[in-house]
């Protein structure tokens, strides 16, 4: 049938177009959006979101469609040995792009996912309005604008942020939303969630880059390893202190709680980690609690941390450091909170974030001042849902007894804030 010349050139080209037709068709395929995550999941979440995610999602999905249809049209043009051979490469690129578009559509159909359940959407979506209000608070009056925030569940001990504005895993998508890990422990717990909202806001602002000039420069009189180690970790100072500007005391019992283990953990330092070493970094933001509060609980918390990690255990090598370290936090917590910032327009941050706003007498008189409202109006649930949160983070740290009643209202207030989100779609700017 076929010039013996001819046969080796129509089989390999029979190869490549079957594998051209499996990853296009593929590819096609991916233009169901509505296939990836369950309809339910996708009408839990607030329309400004819902849009943002599908038109990010649908551009993406279209350039690759442009992809496959000039595949397929290399493919029927490929007549000659050397132009059939060409095609392995064509289909090598195609497939890796392919693969790269599919963990960008699959990390938003798993998030969007979490969401199926009625009262888990709710909860999420109390999360996202939270971490929104967070970054809104202190962007807005910069002229910025805070991006849209996507929480989801999932398992692990600590939250993490795939922050808006990064180029995703095909390098040609910018990440539409600021996606916000919740791990499932603490949903009911949320303060990391604004640890991470703080990183989002330190990338807008550029504040990682300049607290760590001033980390090391201030701290320079205590020796370079010092200086430098503590300019290294400040991405992660920063978020911490924005999480504890806006949930205060809670966020610190939380962190505690959750960096807790024996002594190896709370000692561990890998060069190159941008977190501080565990026992430094509890005892950092029992000392921000300190220089915005005076006394108070978080001495007790610091002192049996310290109880339960002497630096004799610490390795040998390593307490030198820690204890110089130790002495100048207070001067740290000063940097962080005190210290005028270029990203705040000159200001330090406790001037654009108040700490007094969270200080536990404040938060007292709030629900005085409130009263069961505090908890069921829509006014006051949109208005204070993040000094709510370090107002029952605050009650949970000190009244551990009362666990069951405290997040049991926790649960309840996030459902209603939720729910008017989706059901009311109230703007996302809250004036005071």
């Amino acid at each position: 049938m076929f010039m013996n010349e001819a046969a080796p050139v129509w089989r390999d080209k029979q190869q490549a177009a079957r594998q051209v037709a499996h990853w296009t068709q593929a590819a096609f395929r991916l233009e169901k959006l509505d296939e990836l995550a369950a309809p339910e999941a996708w009408k839990s979440m607030e329309q400004y979101l819902d849009t943002a995610v599908r038109t990010s999602l649908t551009a993406t999905i279209q350039r690759l469609r442009r992809h496959a249809i000039h595949l397929q049209q290399q493919m029927a043009a490929a007549h000659s040995p050397e132009q059939v051979r060409g095609m392995q490469e064509a289909l090598d690129r195609f497939r890796k792009r392919y693969l790269k578009v599919e963990s960008t559509l699959d990390f938003f159909a798993d998030a969007i996912n979490t969401r199926t359940n009625q009262d888990i959407a709710a909860l999420l979506r109390a999360c996202d309005w939270m971490a929104n209000l967070s970054m809104a608070t202190i962007l807005e009056p910069m002229g910025k604008v805070a991006p849209p925030v996507l929480t989801y569940i999932d398992k692990g001990l600590g939250a993490s942020i795939l922050k808006a504005g990064l180029r995703l895993w095909d390098r040609d998508t910018i990440n539409p939303v600021a996606a916000i890990k919740v791990v499932r422990h603490n949903l009911l717990r949320p303060t990391s969630l604004i640890h991470e909202s703080g990183h989002q806001v330190a990338h807008l602002l550029h504040w990682n880059g300049e607290l760590a000039q001033i980390l090391e420069r201030r701290l320079a009189r205590y020796g370079a390893e010092l200086a430098d180690t503590w300019a290294s970790w400040a991405s992660e100072i920063a978020a911490d202190t924005f999480a504890f500007v806006h949930t205060g005391y809670a966020a610190v019992a939380s962190l505690h709680d959750v960096l807790s283990g024996n002594s190896s953990w709370a000692f561990r330092y890998s060069p190159g980690d941008p977190h501080p070493i565990n026992y430094l970094r509890v005892r950092l933001n029992a000392a921000m609690c300190r220089l915005c509060f005076g006394p108070g609980p978080w001495d007790g918390l610091e002192a049996g941390w310290n109880a339960a990690h002497p630096l004799n255990r610490a390795p040998h090598e390593l307490r030198p450091f820690l204890a110089r370290s130790a002495e100048v936090l207070p001067e740290i917590a000063g940097l962080c909170l005190q210290h005028p910032m270029k990203a705040f327009q000159n200001r330090p941050l406790d001037s654009c974030l108040p700490p007094a706003r969270v200080a536990p007498q404040a938060l007292l008189q709030l629900e005085q001042q409130a009263g069961t409202a505090l908890y069921t109006s829509p006014h006051w649930l949109r208005r204070e849902a993040l000094r709510l949160l370090a107002l029952n983070g605050y009650q949970l740290a000190i009244n551990p007894d009362r666990a069951p009643e405290l997040i049991a209202a926790q649960r309840q207030w996030m459902l209603r804030l939720g729910r008017h989100a989706l059901e009311q779609s109230f703007p996302k700017t809250i004036k005071n």
